[in-house]
């Protein structure tokens, strides 16, 4: 039951999408989140505070977040039992699952850049990167445009997609919930900067944690996909190897390190993050110069290691069983 959910989900997804509503899960966690942040952030406080107190919003947000989706999911079952409608549960838990990954999405995003580059329309590609990646675009070239998406959506595929569906697989949509609510902190409060740096630590902290298996079968399923697309598969495992401990995250390098091998590019590099230059170490080698073709590899690469992870899932959950 919990695959044919997955597998729903993916299709309601495919399909429809990920709809731009304030009811949105994610943007009602993003509220939860910036409802407790006014409560406990205090720009007085001592680092030591701030650390706690980003704990404390940690905990509040994971609990809530909990109860709510054993909430959900009781009253999914007495709908079902009250209609008399044995397979509703699984159509309304799988509606639900599809908000918590976006392989549509992503898709769509890196698409959009896709073309605008095709149509050497660099103007509207930097904007349009603006709203996916947190670093500053208007005066990037489009091989730097491209690098950009090309990392995006590889390290979304595990934070978008994998992961969900892994913690999903071994704890039902509750724990599918509470991954979604961790990464929508870390995304809101796990930055480095004075405000975040302690308050945002523990937000930080857990995501890490919980990323840790599914990046590495993301990295994995990357591996096998460039295999099934022809591409450089003994590559990608290669510099998924030699580069993925580069990437300042424990986690985000085995995504892009294994993309930039299955496509002989080289990613990493300077970005600037308001008027502040970093460099991030490369991964891969530049044997291809970027260009817009390679996002839309990326793109396939992402489906089809979504797709093995439901294939994967099947196997594992049927050999359990038996």
């Amino acid at each position: 039951m919990i695959l044919n959910t997955a597998i729903l989900a993916f299709l309601i997804d495919t399909v429809i999408g990920d709809p731009k509503s304030k009811f949105h899960p994610v943007v009602l966690m993003g509220n939860l989140i910036s409802f407790f942040e006014k409560i406990l952030y205090k720009e007085n406080m001592q680092n030591n505070g701030k650390l706690f107190f980003g704990g404390v919003l940690v905990f509040f947000v994971l609990a809530i977040t909990y109860y709510i989706s054993i909430f959900l999911m009781t009253m999914i079952y007495h709908i079902r039992d009250a209609l008399n409608l044995p397979y509703l549960d699984v159509f309304l838990e799988a509606f639900l699952l599809s908000f918590m990954i976006s392989p549509k999405s992503l898709s769509a995003a890196a698409k959009e850049i896709y073309s605008f580059l095709v149509l050497d329309n660099l103007l509207c590609a930097r904007n349009a990167l603006g709203f996916i990646v947190g670093r500053d675009t208007k005066h990037l070239d489009s091989g730097e445009v491209t690098r950009g998406v090309v990392e995006t959506v590889a390290e979304n595929t595990t934070d978008g997609i994998v992961a969900p569906l892994f913690f999903f697989s071994i704890g039902g949509l509750p724990l599918a919930i509470c991954y979604r609510a961790a990464n929508t902190m870390d995304s809101m409060l796990g930055y480095k900067n004075e405000r975040y740096l302690y308050f945002g630590r523990i937000a930080a902290r857990v995501d890490d944690f919980l990323n840790l298996i599914p990046a590495r079968i993301t990295g994995l399923l990357f591996i096998i996909s460039a295999a099934f697309l022809k591409l450089d598969s003994h590559f990608a495992y290669k510099i998924m190897k030699r580069d993925a401990k580069k990437h300042p995250s424990p986690n985000g390098g085995y995504a892009e390190a294994s993309v930039a091998g299955a496509l002989h590019i080289r990613l990493g590099g300077e970005n600037s993050y308001f008027g502040k230059k970093t460099f991030r170490a490369y991964m891969g080698d530049a044997i291809e110069k970027l260009s817009p073709k390679h996002i839309i590899l990326t793109v396939k690469l992402m489906y089809t290691a979504t797709i093995l992870f439901l294939i994967f899932s099947h196997i594992i959950i049927i050999s359990i069983n038996r």
